[in-house]
């Protein structure tokens, strides 16, 4: 598996609320086997969670979600099914009370006894993003400092917007019109894909719509709510000429969302679609797999996701929720997978980046990593080189 899958999803007419562009996606049929809902804890705000290997990830998590999924022919709730959650319409809120805080050691928990598995949407791709060669050098060459060296790129942080800071989010999500069997959506802010979301059956998605004003979103879907304008919405044309019937206009109606819906993969959410991933799995429960991915980091000027999904055994795509990243993010991405194929030697990466060893100096602070360096050494070999 190298790319997402969305086969089973289809897309319905976009609604538009000033610059903010929702793409429902619908199924024919519910995947069979795994539910997901919403754990909601007693105090939201700054969460330590111990990942188990000596660090610890930090954010905000207003919210976890549970993942209940169930064997085959165990749909009555008998055997090793999950208390029946494939046959069962509705989604619960938890089954005690709310905790104090995320008491995990891990971002993905399974629940002792219980086909469920507790993760927390988001920070899994987050998570990974951060821990992007979060070991530092490799290798001590003299340009390097000890703090590289001792602590790598600890601590490393990245800045997030929740979905109620970005302008005209939350006021789009309340009014937009949820359709019947609709189990995920395509998010634009002024054209610009944001985030993609989808979940495997539609009572999880009515659920869980309202608590995308909780997701995180990156600085540049940020910035393009702020200072983009409205969007042109989306309008049929039909021919009247040729529509002389119920049947006809109900064709022709058909033609025009296969329009839409090839434009749409084909144009608004290919760079999303097409980008081949690198996927981790981070847990298999029965026929479904929990995964979490990063992109090529490519200097091409297109956009780049991390995210998460879970797939059944077919890799059809249950769930999926993604962050695209901001220039930054992914100019600092590509720089540290540079180096770590360079085994972290500044001139052997200069050289294979094409620029001067004082040009590589100068992204590496400009990417956030100068602390990484050590100045009186990078001082010696920039005099060295303007000498030679």
């Amino acid at each position: 598996m190298t790319r997402i899958d969305l086969a089973g999803l289809r897309v319905r007419p976009a609604q538009v609320w000033g610059g903010v562009r929702l793409v429902p996606l619908v199924r024919d049929e519910p995947v069979e086997g795994l539910r997901l809902h919403r754990e909601v804890y007693a105090r939201c705000g700054a969460t330590a969670v111990d990942v188990g290997d000596g660090t610890t990830y930090t954010s905000y998590v207003p919210h976890g979600l549970v993942a209940d999924w169930s064997e085959p022919g165990a749909a009555d709730g008998t055997g090793t099914g999950a208390r029946g959650e494939a046959a069962v319409y509705g989604t619960r809120l938890g089954d005690g009370a709310p905790v104090a805080a995320v008491p995990v050691r891990r971002l993905a928990r399974r629940r002792h006894g219980e086909p469920r598995l507790r993760f927390l949407p988001l920070h899994l791709a987050l998570e990974g993003y951060l821990a992007l060669h979060f070991g530092g050098p490799s290798v001590v060459w003299d340009e390097w400092s000890r703090q590289a060296v001792r602590q790598g790129l600890s601590p490393r942080a990245e800045a997030a917007y929740a979905g109620w800071q970005v302008p005209g989010l939350a006021e789009a999500l309340r009014v937009f019109e949820i359709h019947p069997g609709q189990c995920g959506m395509v998010l634009y802010v002024a054209d610009a894909l944001a985030a993609a979301f989808v979940v495997p059956h539609p009572e999880d998605y009515r659920t869980l719509h309202p608590t995308l004003v909780e997701d995180l979103f990156g600085e540049l879907v940020h910035q393009y709510g702020l200072y983009g304008g409205p969007v042109q919405e989306f309008t049929a044309a039909l021919d009247g000429d040729r529509v002389h019937s119920l049947a006809q206009l109900r064709a022709a109606a058909d033609a025009q969302t296969r329009e839409w819906a090839a434009a749409h993969d084909g144009l608004m959410a290919r760079d999303l679609l097409e980008t081949p991933y690198a996927f981790e799995r981070v847990y298999r429960a029965g026929r479904f797999g929990l995964y979490r991915f990063l992109p090529p980091f490519l200097r091409s000027g297109q956009e780049q996701h991390i995210g998460e999904l879970i797939t059944d055994h077919r890799g059809r795509t249950a769930y999926l929720k993604t962050f695209r990243l901001s220039e930054a993010q992914i100019r600092r991405g590509y720089l540290l997978r540079r180096l770590a194929d360079c085994d972290w030697h500044p001139g052997r990466t200069a050289e294979a980046l094409g620029t001067s060893y004082a040009e590589l100096v100068a992204r590496i602070r400009r990417a956030g990593l100068g602390e990484l360096l050590e100045a009186h050494v990078i001082a010696r070999r920039l005099r060295e080189t303007q000498e030679g």
